[in-house]
């Protein structure tokens, strides 16, 4: 759902992306939206579901994938360019969020695309669950602003941005019903995206412009509790969308290893 409230941080994630290689302290950025840090802090959170730092950094990890497959640009001279002065660091945080170090990241094009082929050629997907009413379950419905005609990736995950490996994931071959079965107590947050098939490797590999959902509120498994029903709707990227970081062959890739064993 679109909101108008707090429509004046568009201006400041402009003012991010524009000067996305400055240093940009929080300071910075709460005298240019004209409140408080404390007050600035907590409206950005309402409204991008991150706050105004870890939204930056999660741009500038995303201009790291960028110049890694679009440019021969060194490693270490990535890490510099994103403001990251420790090489270490730059590849373990890079690792960690995106699922794999920097140079496989930029090695996994040539076989990124034979993914998107094997699941094309899958006939069947074997995951057509009847709605689960246990408290464990979060089940809902996918629908989209736009047609779909791929597949979509779904994943319940421990923050608002999809990054790292999901704590549950699976792949949809359509929309409508998702479930994820025996999740343990916790706090989770709902994203997914979809893939059109025929989409170019790199356009997958650097997912700027899928549709995509996702939940800002979190989604409380409690024992003993039923989950409600979690209806989702896929829409264009829009301003205040955070990017998304995770390795999407490496899920396809995960998928595929597990449905081979099933």
């Amino acid at each position: 759902m679109v909101t108008e409230r707090f429509a004046e941080i568009d201006g400041v994630i402009a003012y991010i992306h524009e000067h996305m290689y400055d240093q940009l302290p929080l300071e910075r950025l709460a005298r240019y939206a004209g409140y408080s840090p404390y007050h600035f802090v907590r409206i950005f959170k309402e409204r991008t579901g991150l706050s105004p730092l870890y939204y930056v950094s999660s741009h500038r990890l995303q201009r790291a994938k960028d110049m890694l497959l679009r440019t021969g640009l060194t490693v270490r001279d990535i890490s510099l360019e994103i403001g990251q002065q420790s090489l270490g660091t730059f590849t373990s945080r890079f690792a960690a969020r995106v699922g794999m170090s920097p140079a496989e990241f930029r090695n996994s094009v040539p076989y990124a695309g034979d993914q998107m082929s094997s699941l094309r050629k899958l006939r069947d997907w074997s995951f057509s669950y009847p709605i689960s009413r246990m408290p464990s379950s979060v089940h809902g419905t996918v629908s989209a602003e736009a047609p779909v005609d791929g597949v979509i990736l779904i994943g319940l995950f421990a923050k608002p941005i999809p990054e790292g490996l999901p704590l549950y994931g699976t792949l949809l071959s359509s929309l409508g019903h998702f479930q994820f079965e025996h999740v343990a107590p916790g706090t989770y947050y709902l994203l997914a995206t979809s893939i059109s098939w025929g989409t170019h490797t790199l356009d997958f590999l650097l997912p700027h412009t899928t549709l995509r959902t996702r939940s800002k509120t979190p989604i409380h498994v409690v024992p003993g509790s039923l989950v409600p029903h979690q209806p989702v709707t896929l829409h264009p990227p829009r301003l205040d969308d955070p990017p998304i970081l995770i390795s999407l062959p490496l899920l396809m890739n995960r998928f595929l290893n597990r449905i081979a064993v099933i």
